[in-house]
């Protein structure tokens, strides 16, 4: 495949290899060569450190056939356990991932620190909590900085300063004894028991309640104030709906969020806002400027009564926008604080 320069200097795969890397870096392309196996690294590393001078028909030489070597690849697959789950993540049962990732780790294959590392944050914490210190700073250690703080703030302050201090002691430790680390620290965890049902009945039966009508929200936080009012207040603080955003929102996030709905949408909840719901109709109208409220009141006039139903479906489109930009961190809900519903109803904005 090579021409006569190239018989006659007799490149090895790793001085051409050094080659390509040389001009990908010097194109400023970023390279990371820290997924090859750490042999390969120093390999590599050392052969571009002995190599001088490449003449321009060498080096021509060497990119035609990376190039015709890419060309003549049909399919790449990830060549490793961890690769693999990752391209098939969505595609099979979280039981059989973590089967797989638990039987690579153990067998030496897998690198054991990527599944600790997914663990959920009630393990790892219940990990910090029962494993010896020197155990949890090395785990600590490991953990990316933002999943360390998290679980340093779910363990008792006592045990996290004990965690710190152990961590400035570990010193060193070789590639094999994080390895077996990494084995015993896996075996704990699952041996963790796991809740059969994930997440707090509270927020499950908030967020139902959230997606539900007015009507069967209204009855079931009723029913629940007679079985068990303390548990019916946790869920009143963890609904959000159209009646608390003027409990929830912040008056100076209102121009942002009429901006994140549809204007018929917008007035048709306003509009059709009633009873319990009409104060935050005023709120949002309250938010605006002076101009924009009085020709968004025109409008209301203009659009006439809107159906119970279409007014509902409208208040869900707003609360579920809201929502949105909660999750993306556009803005932030202030905590309930206790019963959601206005008793006052004001008059129609």
């Amino acid at each position: 495949m090579f021409g006569t320069a190239l018989q006659a200097v007799g490149l090895t795969s790793r001085q051409k290899a050094a080659v390509i890397v040389r001009l990908a870096l010097g194109d400023g392309n970023d390279l990371d060569l820290s997924t090859l196996p750490s042999a390969l690294q120093a390999e590599l590393a050392q052969e571009m450190a002995l190599m001088g001078l490449v003449d321009k028909q060498t080096r021509d030489s060497i990119v035609d056939e990376f190039c015709t070597m890419l060309d003549d690849v049909g399919l790449s697959f990830p060549g490793g356990i961890d690769g693999t789950l990752d391209l098939l993540d969505g595609h099979l049962s979280q039981d059989t991932a973590d089967r797989l990732r638990r039987m690579a780790a153990l067998s030496g294959v897998g690198d054991p620190w990527v599944r600790i590392a997914a663990l959920s944050s009630p393990i790892l914490a219940e990990l910090a909590r029962t494993e010896a210190v020197e155990i949890a700073a090395v785990m600590f250690s490991k953990l990316p900085v933002p999943r360390a703080a998290e679980i340093f703030g779910q363990i008792a302050a006592e045990r996290a300063r004990q965690i710190a201090f152990a961590m400035s002691l570990i010193g060193d430790i070789d590639a094999a004894a994080l390895r077996r680390i990494g084995h015993a620290l896996i075996q704990a965890a699952d041996s963790v028991p796991s809740p059969a049902l994930e997440g707090k009945p509270v927020e499950k039966v908030g967020a139902i309640l959230n997606f539900s009508p007015s009507a069967t929200r209204d009855t079931v936080l009723a029913g629940l104030d007679d079985d068990d009012a303390e548990f019916a207040g946790h869920v009143r603080k963890a609904i959000f709906t159209w009646a608390n955003i003027p409990a929830r929102i912040d008056p100076r996030d209102i121009s942002r969020i009429t901006r994140e709905v549809e204007g018929v949408t917008l007035l048709r909840a306003l509009a059709g806002s009633q009873g319990k719901n009409l104060p935050t109709a005023q709120f949002l109208l309250g938010g605006m400027s002076t101009r924009l409220a009085d020709s968004t009141r025109e409008e209301m006039e203009a659009l006439g009564k809107v159906a119970a139903k279409d007014a509902e479906e409208a208040m869900d489109l707003v609360v579920a926008a809201i929502r949105r930009m909660e999750a993306a961190g556009d803005l932030f809900l202030i905590a309930g604080e206790g019963d959601d519903e206005p008793d006052n109803p004001a008059q129609t904005p």
